[in-house]
């Protein structure tokens, strides 16, 4: 039994505690908050004490590994605490806002035998999934493009836009993810379209988009077109379309019951979207559990590492030159 402590008791971090608490292969050891009473409602929760401090989550004995669901700007600090402890860790994306922070951290880590996995929870999502198992079997033939769309349902609040770092590395950031591991090579090239036209207020104050294209291609010459909006009045809008030589597989869009209705009026009319990404994905995160505590038990690989979010960054960082030069730009220009 993996025993796992919980950093972060906001939103995610609280969706994490309960999968943890009822994961037939998991313990949730203890929880920690810098918002002490956040972490005692949760504690409370699920049956366990909170800590008092993350020192001695990773000073404990009876604590095996760590996820950590914090605030962004602590991740770096508490991989290499947990690296530093010998606890494997699972760490909600981004690992940092800024990619000289990302690389000094994998400077300190590099050799490491813990795990670390990075929470690209799409990679597990049984549709996405199921589409990149049938892009390896060689059911489309070749490989031409990925088409990933994926939209919010509401602009989140204004509080929340100021912290996040920016739409490419907040948002798109796990669409970056995606495209790479679709593509299954790195893209050299990447061309960004950013515009404020939900909230036009964004643009003036925080220098912010809320609506965003992106274009990425391979040195073999596969493309992806990314588009994402931080308002899509229908529901949670989460799609990811493979084409080949020889045919086409989609992952689409998931409501929360297949009901359809006909009248004189309208035909097809369902129920709107699952609404956010706790409901939409709620089986991916699941089964990011079951992948992290393979990788602690069994020495599996992470189907997403450290590596992997340092690379999504670089695209995300490659994106922003190109909307502010308005050109393409080659990802070496920000890897260099």
């Amino acid at each position: 039994m993996l025993r796992i402590a919980v950093l972060g008791c906001g939103r995610i971090g609280q969706m994490h505690a309960a999968n943890v608490a009822r994961h037939p292969r998991a313990k949730l050891a203890t929880v920690y908050d810098v918002h002490a009473p956040s972490a005692e409602r949760v504690a409370a929760a699920q049956g366990v004490t909170a800590a008092a401090n993350p020192e001695a989550v990773f000073a404990s004995p009876d604590v095996d590994a760590v996820l950590i669901a914090t605030a962004t700007p602590t991740h770096a600090d508490y991989i290499e605490m947990a690296v530093a402890a010998g606890k494997a860790v699972l760490c909600e994306k981004p690992i940092d806002l800024n990619l000289a922070r990302v690389n000094a951290c994998a400077a300190r880590i590099a050799g490491t035998s813990v795990p670390i996995q990075l929470g690209f929870n799409r990679r597990y999502d049984p549709g996405h999934s199921a589409a990149r198992a049938a892009l390896l079997a060689g059911d489309i033939g070749d490989l031409h493009q990925v088409i990933i769309t994926s939209r919010d349902p509401a602009l989140p609040p204004r509080a929340y836009l100021e912290a996040a770092g920016g739409l490419f590395r907040d948002m798109t950031i796990h669409d970056f993810d995606l495209a790479r591991f679709m593509l299954g090579e790195e893209p050299t090239e990447v061309f960004a379209l950013g515009n404020a036209l939900i909230d036009p207020g964004l643009g003036a104050e925080l220098n912010e988009v809320d609506s965003a294209m992106f274009i990425l291609r391979t040195a073999s010459g596969k493309q992806c077109h990314i588009n994402n909006s931080r308002t899509a009045v229908y529901g949670y809008d989460q799609r990811v379309e493979l084409m080949g030589t020889t045919g086409m597989v989609i992952s689409d869009n998931r409501k929360p019951n297949e009901l359809r209705r006909y009248s004189a009026m309208q035909t097809e009319a369902a129920a709107p979207y699952q609404f956010f990404f706790l409901e939409r994905y709620h089986e991916a995160f699941m089964a990011e559990i079951d992948g992290f505590v393979d990788c602690v038990e069994k020495g599996a690989t992470p189907l997403a590492s450290f590596e992997d979010g340092r690379r999504a960054l670089i695209l995300a960082e490659a994106a922003y030159l190109s909307m502010r030069e308005g050109r393409m730009v080659k990802v070496s220009e920000v890897t260099a």
